[in-house]
């Protein structure tokens, strides 16, 4: 099951867990090549996600993420290269930029005027960085005007799911007080935090306003997601990643 859609030149789909070969936790599209799951699962299942373009799997760029605001512009595409970053903008065409994420928010841009595209890993901590507004910069940095950029959010923990403690809400709260509208008191020392709106607040104050979303939970849509605060509370050990990509076909 996917959530895609076809935009001119440029195609683009949010995949969830269903449609691959892996099994165990990491049933059955795991396309993280971080997780424990077997290497020849993975490899077999990011093939998929290249022919559902009708793309080789060496088309297929993901990111090392690690929860930062770092963003790459690939202007000459090396499939041997590791990228090291959360965000990722390119012109080139049948490179399949890639972002994984299990629960976090994986955010794809585009810029139908000048076929350009961009994605970027967004957790709280990529968010409240800047990685949203790098990549947008990234996109301005080759050619994009900001109104002509669209951006779709993929599903991620819904609000009702992301309980979270005093000291989450004071980091918010303590780089804006206007990030308190993003959280709803539940008890003492209790919050629930919305991570969507959040995002879309971070996209509208960076010129981003043609904004569109996926708006389904990672957390109890155990069926259809994978979920790395689900995981951790059935104690797997380990969680497999949803993949979300974007092309631009020649």
């Amino acid at each position: 099951m996917f959530f895609g859609n076809n935009l001119n030149d440029i195609n683009h789909c949010f995949f969830s867990r269903l449609g691959g070969t892996s099994d165990k936790n990491y049933s059955s599209l795991n396309c993280g090549l971080g997780s424990s799951d077997s290497k020849s699962n993975i490899i077999l299942n990011r093939k998929k996600i290249a022919n559902y373009f009708s793309l080789n799997s060496n088309k297929l760029v993901t990111l090392n993420q690690t929860h930062s605001n770092k963003v790459a512009i690939i202007e000459k595409f090396d499939p041997k290269k590791k990228y090291n970053f959360d965000g990722v903008v390119t012109k080139e065409k049948n490179v399949i930029l890639g972002i994984l994420t299990a629960d976090c928010a994986p955010i794809l841009f585009y810029d139908g005027q000048k076929n350009i595209i961009g994605a970027c890993h967004a957790g709280w901590k990529g968010a409240l960085s800047g990685v949203i507004s790098n990549t947008i910069s990234a996109m301005t940095a080759i050619g994009s005007v900001k109104k002509n950029i669209k951006c779709s959010i993929g599903p991620c923990i819904g609000t009702s799911s992301y309980e979270v403690k005093t000291d989450f809400y004071k980091i918010l709260v303590s780089h804006s007080i206007k990030n308190n509208e993003y959280f709803k008191s539940i008890g003492q020392n209790k919050y629930l935090f919305s991570l969507r709106r959040f995002i879309v607040n971070q996209l509208k104050i960076n010129g981003v306003d043609d904004i569109s979303s996926v708006k389904l939970d990672t957390y109890s849509n155990e069926d259809l997601f994978f979920s790395y605060r689900r995981s951790l509370q059935k104690k797997e050990g380990d969680y497999g990643r949803m993949i979300s990509a974007i092309v631009i076909k020649h």
